[in-house]
């Protein structure tokens, strides 16, 4: 796609759209006469990152939440929960914490903060089959509103949420997917305890071998480091 009537100005940029799907758009932002930088986004052209002012880019929505997922029972130390989900561009299920995008119907009417939670509670759910119960002391709050993948490629940020479940020590929790859809494959869930996630953390990788992403690692370091529990 040429320059057209579709471009945008973005901090000094002159920005050239050059493709668009549901998923997946790229940007040519012409920064100087003859100078281009190219970007992948989620983003319309009139929601990308780099056409944001201070106050806007301190408010940024995230794309996407990220959550970590802790469990407790009186009995035994704290584990984590992770499942093997199935990552197109890697071709190979990697070990993940539950995430997922953030839809419109999280965000209708909500803050930031609201329309995270909300979607990590959706995302839970239909990657775990487990229910947040507040009657029971669960706890469910934000981390980061807003961490970029890869800001030398792309604008794409996930906010970072952690949910801490109390389960009854007669309570077998039943994992299960039957609430994901379109592509979203699972392969198996596991339970990890402090010893384990800093073992994977060393060798950087899963117990098959495979590397995974940095919003693994990231849970893993949250997890290990204690700080879910102040």
């Amino acid at each position: 796609m040429t320059e057209n009537d579709n471009n945008v100005q973005a901090s000094g940029q002159n920005v050239v759209p050059l493709l668009e799907n549901r998923f997946l758009k790229a940007y040519d932002l012409q920064y100087a006469p003859g100078k281009h930088y190219f970007e992948a986004s989620r983003r319309g052209g009139d929601r990308l990152v780099a056409s944001m002012n201070d106050d806007e880019f301190k408010a940024l929505l995230p794309d996407a939440v990220t959550c970590a997922v802790i469990i407790r029972r009186q009995s035994e130390s704290a584990k984590l929960l992770l499942s093997y989900e199935y990552r197109y561009p890697c071709a190979r299920f990697l070990l993940s914490p539950p995430a997922g995008l953030i839809d419109p119907d999280d965000i209708e009417g909500r803050t930031a903060e609201e329309a995270v939670l909300h979607a990590a509670e959706r995302e839970i759910e239909e990657e775990t089959g487990i229910s947040i119960d507040r009657d029971r002391g669960d706890r469910l709050f934000m981390v980061d509103q807003a961490l970029f993948s890869s800001p030398g490629m792309t604008d794409e940020s996930n906010a970072i949420a952690c949910a801490v479940l109390n389960v009854p020590e007669n309570c077998n929790l039943n994992i299960n997917y039957d609430g994901v859809s379109g592509t979203e494959q699972f392969e198996g869930s596991v339970f990890i305890d402090h010893a384990e996630a800093k073992k994977i953390l060393k060798r950087g990788r899963d117990e098959k071998g495979n590397f995974f992403s940095v919003y693994t690692a990231l849970v893993l370091l949250y997890f290990i480091s204690g700080l879910w529990e102040e």
